[in-house]
Parts: C-alpha cells; structure tokens; sequence
C-alpha cells in the first residue's frame, strides 16, 4: 500500500525540532521531567543508564539477544527524551 502522505526516504525518520508538540504530549513530557526530577529519579536513571545503555555484548551475541538489548536502549531512550522535552 503506498501512502502519498508519507515522506519520501528517511525523512519520516529525522527529529524534527520545528515541529510543534501536541498539548497532551507536552503534559506528558512534564510528567516523566518531574517523575525523574528528584534524587530518586536521579538514582533510577542512572542504573538504567549503566545497566542498558552502557553494556556492551560480545562478538558471540545472538540476534535475539541483539534485539533485545537494542529494544531496551530504545524504551530508555524514549524516557530521555521525554524528561528532555518536559524540561524546556
């Protein structure tokens, strides 16, 4: 099926900082930036960060284990980037 709305190549893919967040989306964003604001959120970040994002496998790594560690950085990810845009 091809959508004529969707962007051509990769630009559905790029950040797009222009772009104006939708109401509930900038609520949202406040929410997780005030979830992990304080020392405790502080402390949860930074095990996820030394846990997820900060381990490496070795060359014997399977596919699914591939997968799965890169799964987990995503949904880290995501958190991230929602504290980063509640904070502006």
């Amino acid at each position: 099926m091809n959508d004529d709305r969707a962007p051509a190549g990769w630009a559905w893919f790029e950040d797009r900082h222009d772009a104006q967040p939708d109401p509930d989306e900038t609520s949202l964003c406040r929410a997780f930036a005030r979830c992990f604001a304080g020392p405790d959120g502080q402390q949860v970040l930074d095990h996820l960060t030394r846990i997820i994002l900060n381990r490496r496998l070795g060359p014997g790594a399977s596919n699914a284990e591939l997968w799965h560690l890169e799964g987990q950085r995503g949904a880290i990810a995501y958190v991230l980037g929602m504290i980063e845009r509640g904070d502006r």
